[in-house]
């Protein structure tokens, strides 16, 4: 093994990997090198153990003298000799090993993760796309409490949401959920003011969401709810401030300092205000209280909202809402400002070339370096997921697969120039069932892409709910599989947000909008498109001619019909949309998170067809 090689493997890099065809591939010296030249491999001075409760975790040797204090303090062994193996408890948490006057972090996981209870059936939506009782210019959790009621009357048992992390509240062209400034705090622009007193007044309302106008508008409507608020909901704001502590402080006066400097990327602001822990942002806070006041305010609302959100829905649901975890963040928001120690830079992460992404992806935002959250005994992934869950019945991980490795790309280079990182798989799993169980929420891991071998029987041993997406089971001749003979434990849908809908796939509109954007290979998608458009037709059961028209209660019938515990329709499927809510690759060629619901939840579910689908997913997914 030559040097760059030892160095690549002593980083966790896989030289050699796998492609989604099954082809193997090796990674060129010169990507090694500028991925190399970009991680800290500094090891931990903290150590970090985990296991599952009872099991047996092997140590590296011997140690004469060993007290486990659990998490609450109680001593669970007293000083004893320890030969190389341990008795994980039977608690589940964060606790304490002393060896040998050393103190190692022991987390202790549940075996499975909680499970759904019996069949049910949930509906994805995307927050801003909702309509409410009252005209307003995009959805918020107001609109998501009033939608989960009249979902839950349906007989809906979970509600999948779009990922609800902190965006850039001054900067309305950073409006995608999924490159967000941090995850740890929540998208105040989706806040419902009307739960202090001050509803939201009528607003344009069109087909298509214009964030250009309405996010000024919103938030100067909420700027008004601060100036005007009261002593009772002050009082609130300022127990919630010292309860989030230094972390919601530095974020606001990230929000703060975007707006002042009109700049939502940290990088452009004059160089004494990027170090978050600075003289110059110190005085600018000192200076503003108001402007740091108002953006603390704003999160305490959002969360009450969510929180509103989540009781709506757990009054009539198993589950409720199901959070989405994005897989990273913007590196020039909140978290790579105030954390950057934390995140992995001058790399971003995507995909390898795949089916899905024939030239690979790359997705312009940052993560977790895995040496850096060892040296930090994992408490910001820790936190993460607990925000995550903090108003959710269950949570959705995006990319799973970065559990256990990442796509890494040095910056400014080509999706397909980047290599597989090993991320400490183990742990970040061990501290999901860990967060799912204190949380009682479903784990649902988005396990799509090329997926490792024994991945998914990993997360299935977890009780980590996978996903089967129609358009992707399919057999290795590329004919779709029955819904009724799809593998392992998982959730069944028909589509994701990234996906063309039922209608729009069987219409074609994916390959108009390949069309229209210049694609290549159109021609010969379209002629394909009959021919899978006939295989799912008899997947599902279909006998005769292949229907013009998109068949969606035949299909919507034969996924509910899936072995899967829990099943999730999108709802452009639930309603017969042709459009889709996001189109992978594109930015401002196709009208990404803009688009809205055709009327208010409660109205589209009264429409004979749509009602006549939920009775029938009721009758086969009770709950």
């Amino acid at each position: 093994m030559n040097a760059l090689d030892s160095a690549a493997t002593a980083a966790g890099l896989q030289r050699q990997w796998v492609d989604a065809d099954g082809r193997p591939q090796q990674v060129p010296d010169a990507v090694l090198e500028a991925i190399l030249a970009n991680l800290g491999t500094t090891p931990p001075t903290h150590r970090f153990l985990s296991a599952e409760a009872g099991a047996t975790l092997p140590l590296d040797r011997a140690y004469d003298q060993a007290l486990l204090v659990l998490e609450d303090g109680t001593e669970m062994l007293a000083p004893m000799t320890l030969d190389g193996d341990l008795q994980a408890p039977d608690a589940i948490g964060y606790h304490q090993l002393l060896i040998d006057g050393d103190a190692i972090t022991l987390a202790i996981a549940p075996r499975r993760c909680p499970q759904p209870t019996g069949l049910g059936w949930g509906v994805a939506v995307q927050i801003p796309a909702l309509r409410g009782a009252r005209d307003t210019s995009f959805g918020d959790f107001g609109t998501l409490a009033q939608s989960a009621a009249a979902l839950g009357q349906a007989g809906c048992s979970a509600l999948a949401i779009s990922p609800t992390h902190a965006l850039f509240p001054s900067d309305p062209r950073r409006f995608s959920p999924y490159s967000p400034s941090s995850r740890l705090f929540h998208n105040v622009l989706l806040a419902d003011p009307g739960l202090i007193g001050a509803p939201l007044p009528p607003e344009p309302a069109g087909d298509l969401i214009d964030w250009h106008s309405a996010i000024p508008a919103r938030l100067a409507h909420l700027r008004a709810a601060y100036d005007a608020r009261s002593d009772a909901v002050r009082g609130a704001v300022t127990a919630f401030r010292r309860v989030r502590g230094p972390d919601l402080e530095c974020h606001a006066r990230f929000d703060a300092l975007c707006a002042a400097f009109a700049s939502s990327d940290w990088r452009d602001w004059p160089a004494a205000y990027h170090d978050a822990d600075g003289p110059a942002v110190s005085r600018f806070a000192g200076e503003n209280p108001q402007e740091i006041g108002f953006y603390a305010f704003l999160q305490w609302l959002a969360n009450e909202s969510l929180k509103t959100a989540q009781a709506a829905a757990r009054e009539r649901m198993a589950t409720g809402l199901i959070a989405d975890l994005a897989v990273g963040v913007s590196p020039c928001g909140s978290a790579a400002w105030s954390h950057p120690a934390d995140l992995l830079t001058g790399l971003t992460i995507g995909a390898p070339p795949d089916p899905l992404g024939p030239d690979g992806q790359s997705w312009g935002i940052t993560t977790f370096d895995p040496f850096a959250l060892a040296r930090a005994g994992f408490a910001p992934f820790i936190k993460t997921i607990r925000a995550a869950l903090a108003h959710a019945g269950g949570i959705r991980i995006d990319h799973a697969l970065g559990l256990d490795r990442l796509w890494v790309i040095p910056q400014g280079a080509a999706a397909s120039e980047g290599a597989y990182l090993t991320m400490p798989g183990a742990h970040l799993k061990r501290i999901v069932a860990i967060e799912a169980h204190r949380a009682d929420a479903l784990v649902i891991a988005e396990d799509l892409g090329t997926v490792p071998p024994g991945f998914r029987d990993d997360l299935a041993a977890r009780g980590m709910l996978g996903m089967r997406v129609l358009l992707f089971e399919r057999d290795a001749a590329g004919a779709f599989v029955p819904p009724e003979r799809w593998p392992g434990a998982a959730v069944a849908m028909t589509g994701t947000h990234d996906t063309p809908t039922l209608a729009g796939w069987w219409t074609g509109r994916d390959i108009h909008w390949g069309r229209q954007l210049g694609r290549g290979g159109m021609d010969a998608a379209d002629q394909q498109r009959t021919a899978e458009k006939a295989s799912l037709w008899h997947a599902i059961g279909g006998s005769g001619d292949v229907p013009a028209d998109p068949p969606l209660d035949p299909i919507l019938d034969a996924v509910a019909a899936a072995p899967q515990p829990l099943a999730i329709f999108p709802m452009e499927d639930l309603l017969g949309l042709e459009e889709q809510p996001n189109l992978p690759g594109t930015i401002d060629e196709h009208p990404n998170w803009r688009r809205r619901m055709p009327d208010d939840t409660a109205a589209l579910l009264t429409r004979p067809e749509v009602a006549a689908r939920t009775r029938r997913l009721s009758d086969v997914r009770p709950g």
